[in-house]
């Protein structure tokens, strides 16, 4: 079936330029069968925009404390989650493809008015949790790297997000280049901190075998969970595929998803590579050590890895930090509106958003609130709104009135439905731990 797009989409107002990009993939659509990376080219870019949601200061904070506290006990919980997020990412980007509609255009179209209120309601807590981790990881980032206090250094955040914000204004080409750029510098400091770590390979190895050490394993499991699929991003891949490159047959359809997944398993592979590393780096130099403690605040992380590692680590961990913080902040911001505008069929001005969404993150450093326990419980809250975005994807997903022959294969549908099953469930366990109850 094929279904009437709104328009024009929530993403276009957001991201000028789709457009040209449209038909740069679709001459390389009909040229001859090949594999250069000229034909892929472009189609890569929208999940490099979702990536930066999964290596976001929440992301530092539960892998860090993760490390520190555990050692290398919960690295098989960073890789699981990672797997799930490229499924699902894959997943939201078909939708986008197939029917010319983001998720929640579609969950408008298809549910009532209580539910879609309900959904929106809980997409932008979604929305407003992950924001306030990226603020407050940039804020530390810049009182890392310069000694300025939190306040003011909040103050100098905003400004820069709003510099980004006016980037995206730009077109979407400039944005995605900007936001790997990002990418490749959260990466490589990463990287580098791995190599100076120096971890043993039979502790990693080990450390990929499923366990828990007590509750507060089980909490920062589901932080770190929270934290890797992220349900604003479940969103706006969504947004982000469904006019960027519009097939004019079932068959070039097909070819745009097969792109796409390229697109998501190099993106997403990378970001589960800093987020194990960052797991790794703090196990084998914070964990068991006088420094273990240091993992609970991100401040005194650096510090710490600068102590252990020398080599400048901890600027390189205030660098990587910053990266992460602002760009992940404009693709917050970005999803606030997909979700807004999906939901209600409403929006505001991106300025407006993104000037409201900071207040909850400078009230929290004015009231002397601890920033490192703030990002992670803003990540526990991000994994409970993974099963309200995940649960109505895989309805459509599974829909063929709705995708055509990109609908989902029983076996796609049987996984996803266990992803969400092991995550409903980790929260439920999450709930009776945190008061108490087990």
């Amino acid at each position: 079936m094929q279904l009437i797009h709104d328009a024009p989409s929530s993403a276009e107002r957001a991201l000028p330029g789709e457009a040209r990009v449209n038909e740069a993939a679709l001459a390389s659509l009909d040229a001859p069968e090949g594999r250069g990376i000229k034909r892929i080219l472009p189609f890569l870019g929208p999940a490099f925009i979702a990536s930066i949601a999964y290596v976001d200061p929440g992301n530092f904070a539960t892998n860090i404390s993760g490390g520190a506290q555990f050692g290398y006990t919960l690295l098989w919980v960073i890789v699981t989650a990672n797997l799930m997020a490229m499924l699902v990412q894959a997943l939201s980007a078909k939708l986008g493809i197939a029917t010319g509609l983001n998720l929640p255009e579609m969950c408008r179209r298809q549910f009532g008015k209580r539910t879609r209120v309900g959904l929106w309601i809980q997409g932008e807590l979604s929305a407003m949790a992950c924001d306030l981790a990226e603020f407050l990881g940039a804020a530390i980032a810049i009182n890392l790297l310069f000694g300025i206090p939190l306040l003011p250094a909040a103050l100098i955040t905003a400004v820069m997000t709003f510099a980004i914000l006016a980037m995206q204004q730009r077109g979407v080409r400039k944005f995605e280049s900007l936001i790997t750029g990002f990418v490749i510098v959260i990466v490589l400091a990463f990287a580098a901190q791995a190599f100076l770590a120096k971890p043993a390979a039979a502790d990693i190895v080990g450390g990929l075998g499923p366990a828990f050490d007590g509750k507060e394993s089980v909490l920062l499991a589901v932080g770190i969970l929270g934290a890797t699929v992220m349900p604003h991003v479940i969103y706006l891949h969504s947004a982000l595929t469904q006019r960027r490159v519009i097939g004019r047959t079932a068959a070039e359809k097909k070819k745009i998803f097969r792109f796409e997944v390229i697109d998501i398993v190099i993106a997403l592979g990378l970001a589960g590579l800093v987020n194990a590393s960052m797991l790794i780096t703090a196990a084998a130099v914070l964990h068991g050590t006088p420094l273990a403690g240091a993992g609970e605040d991100l401040t005194q992380t650096a510090d710490a890895l600068g102590t252990a590692l020398g080599s400048h680590a901890d600027i390189l961990f205030g660098v990587a930090l910053l990266a992460s913080g602002i760009s992940a902040s404009s693709v917050g911001t970005l999803s606030g509106q997909v979700i807004m505008e999906g939901f209600l069929h409403r929006t505001i001005s991106l300025w407006i958003r993104r000037g409201i969404t900071m207040l909850p993150a400078i009230a929290v450093i004015a009231a002397g609130v601890n920033p490192t326990d703030a990002l992670v419980i803003s990540q526990v809250v991000l994994s409970f709104g993974i099963p309200a975005a995940l649960v109505p994807l895989l309805m459509f997903c599974a829909n063929r009135d709705l995708m055509g022959d990109l609908v989902n294969k029983p076996a796609t549908t049987l996984v996803a439905g266990l992803i969400a099953s092991v995550i409903i469930v980790l929260n439920v366990v999450l709930l009776l731990l945190t008061f108490g109850i087990v």
